[in-house]
């Protein structure tokens, strides 16, 4: 009595533990044997496994549900989180050994404490890049999980939440929980081939999260569709089921920004996208492309405020003063960006975002939302950004480049996969302003029904 979690989408999976064709407690064991398999990439996606406890949790569930007793949609269904939420009873390490010392959580993260309750079954903290700070997911120190696109070849899998990405690609848990302050959801959920959201950053509490910038931090799920993703962000944000309506396609109105998106975009990324576009459109959407001269102004706004380094330095100053030696080199760099910022340019840093966002708004207010390649590339050999640190930082840009704009805009965003599959993974993203979390999610429903149509789903 046990079934693959990959590629199954929540929905399946409880509807299959409803007619009991399936228990928690053997998706649980089917998860565990994935993790453990030795010729796969779980000792290097998840950091600690809860084993024994999810085992519990699982067998709790599953007499609960005997007893006709169901706490939400997620009952008895397996996730795993990043290594950036306290669990009780574990030490929380950020990917990193500088705190691989540290007291164990004496609390579970407010998020935690929720997926509990609704009677998800938390297998384990996944893997990332230290501290969230980078968007290709390598960790020298517990390895870097290679994606599922030409594996063989060695691919990263995108990051920062690297090992939960690939959690879900490879049947290690059913959905995942990671944390996006630049795209650290969107960009592993594109390059894995799932589904990730970004949710407006304030949505969801942050209490139990190692923070990288108080401004910019959102936690978001990935998973393989839309649904898994709203019905995670429902639980997180304290909701029990989310209250979604459904959109037809043909009542969508969509801006294709002219400026900085599409730049040094690969071929097969944009031919993704372009097919993409002339199936919603031939479904009905309309897509306008326009002038949002504003992405041109991020670059330089985001070049001469430094606000994640500036956040993140002030966190891990100390940190830094005593245990330098132990970070990753690179991660180090880019903390040190922040320490020499004036006080002066971080303020005027945060009041020239607000009329920045204002303005944005202003420009994008008639569209449903705002959409574009994820990632502007297919996911790059693991091994030459580990030789070349040149080659690492105009790379870590260019990934970084489409989402983390839509972070600084206090954006929801939702990445949907949009390639044929057995091609490499292609994100298409679509984002609406703050607070429009659940108009974006019905919007993401819609599309995704026309794009899966492409993929052949």
């Amino acid at each position: 009595m046990t079934t693959a979690l990959n590629f199954h989408p929540l929905a399946t999976l409880s509807q299959s533990l409803d007619e009991g064709a399936v228990t928690s407690v053997s998706l649980v064991e089917d998860a565990l044997t994935h993790v453990h398999d030795t010729s796969g990439q779980g000792s290097r996606v998840y950091t600690q496994v809860f084993e024994s406890q999810a085992l519990n949790a699982a067998r709790a569930s599953d007499l609960l549900r005997s007893a006709g007793l169901k706490r939400s949609p997620l009952e008895g269904l397996v996730i795993s989180v990043k290594d950036l939420f306290d669990v009780s009873g574990y030490t929380t390490r950020a990917g990193s050994v500088v705190l691989a010392d540290a007291a164990p959580a004496k609390h579970d993260a407010v998020i935690v404490n929720r997926l509990r309750a609704a009677g998800t079954i938390v297998l384990g903290s996944t893997n990332m890049t230290e501290f969230a700070f980078s968007g290709l997911g390598i960790n020298p120190h517990y390895g870097t999980p290679l994606g599922p696109f030409e594996r063989s070849a060695g691919r990263i899998p995108g990051g920062s939440s690297s090992g939960a990405a690939v959690s879900v690609s490879d049947g290690m848990a059913a959905a995942a929980i990671g944390t996006d302050t630049g795209g650290s959801v969107r960009i592993p959920a594109a390059f894995c081939g799932l589904t990730g959201y970004k949710p407006t950053a304030a949505r969801i509490p942050n209490q139990g999260l190692v923070t990288l910038s108080s401004s910019l931090d959102s936690i978001g799920p990935i998973g393989h569709r839309v649904t898994c993703c709203a019905w995670l962000d429902a639980i997180m944000s304290g909701e029990l089921v989310p209250n979604i309506r459904n959109r037809s396609v043909s009542s969508l109105v969509l801006a294709k920004p002219r400026q900085v998106v599409f730049d040094q975009v690969e071929p097969i990324v944009m031919q993704a996208f372009i097919q993409a576009c002339e199936a919603l459109q031939q479904a009905g959407a309309k897509i306008e492309e326009i002038d949002v001269p504003e992405l041109s102004e991020w670059q330089s706004i985001h070049a001469k405020s430094g606000l994640v380094a500036t956040q993140a330095w002030a966190l891990h100053q100390d940190y830094v003063r005593h245990q330098a030696q132990q970070y990753d080199p690179r991660v180090l760099l880019r903390l040190r960006g922040g320490e020499a910022v004036l006080a002066s340019a971080y303020i005027d840093a945060l009041k020239r975002r607000q009329d920045w966002i204002s303005r944005l708004n202003a420009r994008t207010h008639a569209f449903d939302a705002i959409i574009y390649p994820t990632v502007a590339m297919i996911p790059p050999l693991l091994a030459p950004l580990i030789e070349n640190d040149e080659l690492y930082g105009k790379t870590n840009a260019l990934v970084l480049r489409n989402t983390a704009v839509m972070n600084y805009f206090d954006a929801c965003s939702l990445s949907l996969p949009c390639h044929v599959p057995g091609q490499a993974p292609v994100g298409f993203m679509l984002s609406a302003r703050a607070g429009q979390d659940k108009h974006l999610i019905e919007i993401g429903l819609a599309c995704e029904h026309i794009l899966n149509r492409i993929r052949g789903i």
